[in-house]
């Protein structure tokens, strides 16, 4: 207990200021929406760097994200990020979300490539579309837009690339057509994405590689999520959370200290910007900023 409490004082007394950034996703119904206000309501006081807001496969929540990128320009002074896939668009109408976007206020994009929706699987990409999130960036960059780009990495290797190595090509690819900054997919262990920096500055990427944050309230739909994107549940993490499902508040306490000794970590070794995805809520995310010293 006492390294433990000497490794969270290094983190509270460190005098270098820590920038958090969270991720939100479009709610689906009014309900949600009124739930995902109060989150944004408490998290906003921690001035965030800025808050994405995601963009569902295929582009299937294009109206909702941009109602709630709008809704948070004009009634909060948070800078948001717009998802923008473009599986499924043609180029004039990613243009015109651009454009969009701009006009409204938006001056940074997260540009992916996107997931083919899993309710098609005979799904076939825009014939007058862009293929690869590379050449979003660089249709982005040939605009009269200067927006801010980031761009997804993947520290444990995108689940359809067929080795780390090709993973690394692709994201080489989105640094040199333009992007500005690099958001992980998120991870639980420390040396992945550490690794992944090594990998990174090895092939001449030297922009920010700020590492994405989940702190797991939900196990059965971290093991999902991990599923889908390709991140790796230690042994470690299946036993800490092991006879917990019907005790919310006990896992709940548990994600915590582990979201905040994995931030300590990465903090010590001098990373000093978080980006949590957040699945809408709050309580977990605002108390590990707390820890953090970010209030």
């Amino acid at each position: 207990m006492k390294n433990y409490a000497n490794n969270l004082e290094e983190v509270v007394l460190s005098k270098r200021e820590l920038n958090v950034s969270f991720e939100f996703f479009p709610p689906k119904t009014d309900e949600m929406e009124v739930k995902l206000w109060e989150v944004i309501s408490k998290l906003k006081n921690l001035k965030p760097s800025f808050v994405s807001v995601t963009y569902g496969a295929g582009g299937s929540t294009r109206e909702r994200t941009h109602h709630t990128i709008k809704h948070i320009i004009d009634e909060t002074d948070l800078k948001p990020a717009a998802h923008l896939t473009c599986v499924g668009s043609s180029k004039e109408e990613i243009h015109q979300v651009l454009e969009n976007y701009w006009q409204i206020g938006v001056r940074h994009i997260v540009a992916l490539r996107g997931d083919m929706p899993a309710s098609s699987p005979n799904y076939q990409l825009h014939p007058d579309g862009y293929k690869h999130a590379n050449e979003l960036i660089d249709a982005i960059r040939k605009t009269n837009m200067n927006f801010e780009i980031s761009v997804a990495g993947y520290p444990e290797k995108h689940p359809e690339a067929k080795s780390l190595d090709e993973d690394m090509d692709n994201l080489k690819r989105k640094v040199d057509a333009g992007a500005n900054r690099i958001i992980t997919q998120f991870f639980f262990d420390a040396d992945a994405y550490f690794s992944f920096v090594d990998k990174c500055q090895s092939r001449g990427i030297k922009i920010p590689i700020v590492p994405g944050i989940l702190p797991v309230s939900n196990v059965k739909q971290t093991k999902h999520f991990a599923k889908m994107c390709g991140a790796k549940i230690p042994k470690w993490m299946d036993q800490i959370f092991e006879n917990l499902d019907e005790r919310q508040e006990t896992r709940q306490l548990i994600a915590g200290v582990v979201a905040t000794e994995l931030c300590r970590i990465l903090h010590k070794q001098g990373i000093d910007d978080f980006h949590f995805y957040t699945l809408n809520r709050s309580d977990l995310t605002s108390a590990i900023c707390h820890v953090l010293g970010v209030r």
